[in-house]
């Protein structure tokens, strides 16, 4: 298990949130976020990657 990622279990699954409601998935295979970084908690979107930024294209204008 990696603490900056998902946990990937066989689906179907039901897990019993902190306020006692439910969710569910069908799928599967469920990736459960264990960062707490996912806009979808308690399901993971990958918000755990790290971003990184691209370099701008270089200016032909100034040689």
């Amino acid at each position: 298990m990696d603490p900056q990622g998902p946990l990937l279990i066989e689906g179907p699954v039901e897990i019993v949130r902190d306020d006692g409601t439910i969710a569910r998935s069908d799928r599967f295979t469920v990736a459960i976020c264990t960062c707490r970084r996912s806009r979808t908690y308690p399901w993971c979107d990958t918000s755990h990657r790290r971003r990184e930024r691209t370099a701008p294209p270089p200016d032909d204008r100034n040689p």
